[in-house]
């Protein structure tokens, strides 16, 4: 009987496979490192072979870990972050470098190369823009296609596909070159709601009226919760599964994690209520904030909203910060008592920030006052250009300053997520409870500060890989599992363990808030200054 998962994940520096059973448990996992080239500053690229070998080897070694045979699998399902894959006429690797090494294939997600492509698109102010919070991040395909056409013309000149990664995976699974719901219209201003999807005046304006045509673009999408196809023969050979597996369209990653961790709140008169009060909060390198609403409720700085990008009928919109643990990463990486940030030197900071905050009464570094925009603010001010602050150093070099600037690092990334969800709070979105999935899971600091800096009850799922989760939710429905996404994500769902504010920190961190909020107005006054 064909009633388990395997999920993909494709993050910024690895592929993940997991395999499920129809409740949901994870029964096994394995990791594979994927290539990062660097060829210049804000350049990154990947090598789209690679990915695909790493996803295959991945995959392997969780069905043998699982002790599943291949006939036991009804589909897999691939989530991936938003970078952009090039490949000729003939479906062959195209480069997107200035190396010009073909297989640079791939812009990766946080390249941040397209930053004057993103403004020229976003002054328009094109109706399109409604429904990416009125500008566009470089980290979108639109102005990373206009970088390539501009920068690459030998490139644009051979192009005869333009995918997502997540599209390219389920390209290289099934052959077929159709195009996911949730891809195209978060990533790719397509609008669902709409037809046609695509607009072609605003196309022109990007310069770009070629396109469709260059990047083997369809003129409609398949939404998450139906199947690409089944797998071709060679990718069931490579993947070690066999050609009746079901292959589920590709999902943002960000979003696969919000639909692991909302599923269980998603369906249902009671449930749906609780959908429209409750927030994924998605941390890794960077953070995202998505939520899923019937109604559309468009706002400034936003991405989305964008129409069943994930469930159908409903709205998604995300918000974010380009740099979360990236940050924490940079923070121990610069400091003379830090170094390679490995998970056991951030373990060891943060037991030591535990113990001085122990022997301390008040905050251990009360003076000491962070901007977390090192990488650009993502949301909500959707401004690439701004710069991280740091406000206090002293010449303290001593692993304990290291600590004392760790932990406020991490609360001026929970103060980012308040700055985020109150501005989501003036657009009529009305938030109680943070469900919280990624790597921040393992760590306590930041756990305990999205609780007491924005005052909301946070949920720590059972599952802590919550994005392996939602890609095998969308599998099961593919693979016939689960008559629905929403069924998939209540028979699924681990339920989780909560975490309430302490009601004593709040006036702490109010505080806090009103100096991080008037570090942000002193940045701009400084940068406005002739």
């Amino acid at each position: 009987m064909r009633d388990h998962l395997v999920a993909v994940d494709i993050g910024t520096g690895s592929a993940r496979a997991g395999v499920f059973d129809r409740a949901g448990r994870l029964l096994a996992k394995a990791k594979h490192p994927i290539l990062m080239f660097r060829p210049k500053q804000n350049h990154a690229e990947h090598d789209s072979e690679d990915i695909w070998a790493a996803t295959c080897r991945a995959v392997k070694e969780a069905m043998a870990e699982a002790s599943i045979a291949a006939d036991r699998i009804a589909a897999i399902g691939f989530d991936a972050t938003c970078s952009l894959v090039a490949r000729d006429r003939e479906g062959r690797p195209l480069s997107v470098s200035t190396t010009g090494k073909t297989n640079q294939d791939t812009i990766v997600w946080l390249d941040h190369r397209a930053i004057r492509h993103a403004e020229q698109l976003s002054a328009t102010g094109h109706k399109v823009l409604e429904f990416s919070g009125g500008s566009l991040s470089p980290e979108m395909e639109m102005p990373k296609l206009m970088w390539l056409k501009q920068h690459l013309p030998q490139s644009w000149a051979k192009a005869g596909y333009f995918f997502d990664l997540a599209d390219f995976l389920t390209w290289k699974a099934t052959g077929s070159p159709a195009r996911s719901r949730c891809t195209l219209t978060a990533k790719w201003n397509y609008l669902a709601h709409e037809n046609p999807g695509w607009s072609a005046d605003y196309l022109a304006l990007a310069g770009l009226e070629d396109l469709l045509e260059k990047g083997g673009l369809p003129d409609d999408t398949i939404g998450v919760g139906t199947s690409v196809g089944g797998l071709s023969r060679r990718a069931a050979e490579e993947l070690g599964l066999d050609a009746k597996v079901q292959v589920a369209p590709g999902m943002i990653d960000a979003y696969a994690g919000a639909f692991g961790v909302l599923g269980g709140v998603s369906g249902g008169a009671s449930e749906g209520s609780k959908l429209e009060t409750s927030v994924a909060l998605i941390g890794g390198t960077s953070s995202c904030i998505v939520a899923f609403t019937r109604d559309a409720k468009p706002g400034r700085s936003l991405w989305g909203p964008y129409y069943e990008a994930i469930l159908p009928g409903h709205w998604l919109v995300e918000g974010g910060q380009s740099a979360a643990g990236a940050l924490l990463d940079h923070i121990v990486i610069m400091h003379a008592a830090g170094g390679e940030p490995t998970t056991e030197l951030h373990g060891r900071i943060i037991a030591r920030v535990g113990e001085l905050r122990t022997e301390s009464e008040d905050d251990i570094a009360p003076n000491l006052h962070i901007l977390p925009d090192f990488h650009g603010n993502r949301s909500p001010l959707a401004d690439p250009h701004a710069t991280g602050v740091i406000s206090g150093l002293t010449l303290d070099t001593s692993f304990d300053g290291l600590c004392r600037l760790y932990w406020r690092t991490c609360v001026s990334i929970a103060l980012g997520i308040r700055h985020i969800l109150d501005a989501l709070s003036d657009y009529g979105y009305r938030f109680e409870t943070l469900h919280v999935t990624g790597g921040h899971v393992n760590n306590p600091l930041l756990i305990e500060l999205y609780a007491d800096v924005t005052g909301r009850k946070v949920v720590i799922p059972e599952n802590r890989d919550a994005v392996l989760l939602g890609t095998a939710m969308a599998a099961a429905v593919a693979g016939g599992v689960h008559g629905s996404l929403f069924e998939a994500g209540q028979a699924m769902d681990g339920g989780g363990t909560e975490m309430l504010p302490d009601p004593a920190r709040a006036e702490q961190y109010g505080r806090d808030y009103r100096r991080f909020l008037a570090m942000v107005r002193h940045r701009e006054e400084l940068r406005g200054m002739a």
